[in-house]
């Protein structure tokens, strides 16, 4: 991998978007027009995983593989972005070094606020650091979900191990709720998008606890070996922090994610408010 063909300042080419409003029904209510303005917000609003599948285009049309495989990443939404508006993506190189080059990209409204960042790199180095397996052992899902509390979570620091077959339908739907058509997803050697990894770091939690309305805050990660189209993937998930901050409930999860049961795809730190200042039981049941 050549890390000669970016130099720091140079930008790469824009990417103009809109999340559709979806058809099907969610069970986090804040992605639904009522109960997201019950909290302040003009409507429904767009997924986090969302937003940072947007910010990896660019990353991943220029990187490709390298980056899907052993790439790092940490992103952050600060601002509210809603369905049926245009986002513009935006990406410039930061950092650029013998041993590391850094892309800054973000997520960027029609008023040009700036809803969403993220910071996308790689290393010189070929070579990804080992996990341990075992430290991340897999759990069975609870039967009956408990309403989320920090009792529970913290009753509970080994969360359940949810599990997707990532077959062509769900690679198709993912690439589909998200508008994205780089070749490297499709056709018979595809790896799959790697939003899902936020995805399914999001499914660690609610299938674990009926939480609802909740906001996906911030996510830190590396990848370690690139998931293809027809595998099944596991993540491992511990509760690794609970916190309150300006009246909001928070809990950052440490997930390892795991291919076939025995391949590690990414190790994700990730950070949501399970519960939003002001909210009330009735606003926070499940669909």
């Amino acid at each position: 991998m050549n890390l000669g063909t970016l130099v720091a300042g140079s930008t790469l080419p824009e990417h103009r978007v809109i999340a559709r409003m979806p058809q099907e029904t969610t069970e986090n209510k804040i992605h639904e027009d009522t109960v997201a303005r019950d909290f302040g917000f003009r409507g429904a609003l767009v997924p986090g995983v969302t937003l940072y599948a947007w910010m990896t285009r660019p990353v991943v049309a220029h990187w490709g593989a390298d980056w899907l495989g052993r790439g790092m990443f940490s992103t952050r939404f600060s601002k509210p972005v809603y369905f049926e508006e245009p986002m513009s993506i935006q990406s410039a190189v930061s950092r650029h070094d013998t041993e590391l080059t850094a892309i800054e990209t973000r997520v960027v409204n029609r008023d040009g606020v700036v809803c969403a960042t993220a910071t996308m790199s790689l290393t010189a180095s070929e070579s990804s650091p080992a996990l341990d397996l075992a430290a991340y052992p897999a759990a069975p899902l609870p039967t009956e979900r408990p309403l989320v509390s920090r009792e529970i979570l913290e009753a509970h620091r080994i969360l359940g191990t949810p599990e997707l077959f990532v077959d062509v339908d769900v690679a198709l739907a993912f690439l589909d709720r998200v508008s994205e058509t780089l070749p490297i997803y499709a056709g018979p050697a595809a790896v799959a998008h790697p939003g899902l990894y936020l995805s399914e770091a999001n499914r660690a939690l609610s299938r674990n606890v009926v939480v609802s309305p909740w906001i996906h805050v911030e996510s830190e990660g590396r990848h370690l070996s690139p998931l293809r189209v027809g595998e099944r993937l596991e993540t491992r998930a511990r509760v690794k922090d609970l916190f309150e901050k300006k009246g909001h409930q928070f809990a950052e999860l440490d997930l390892l994610l795991v291919a076939e049961r025995s391949r590690p795809v990414a190790h994700i730190r990730h950070v949501a408010i399970y519960q939003l200042r002001g909210a009330s039981s009735a606003g926070r049941s499940a669909a």
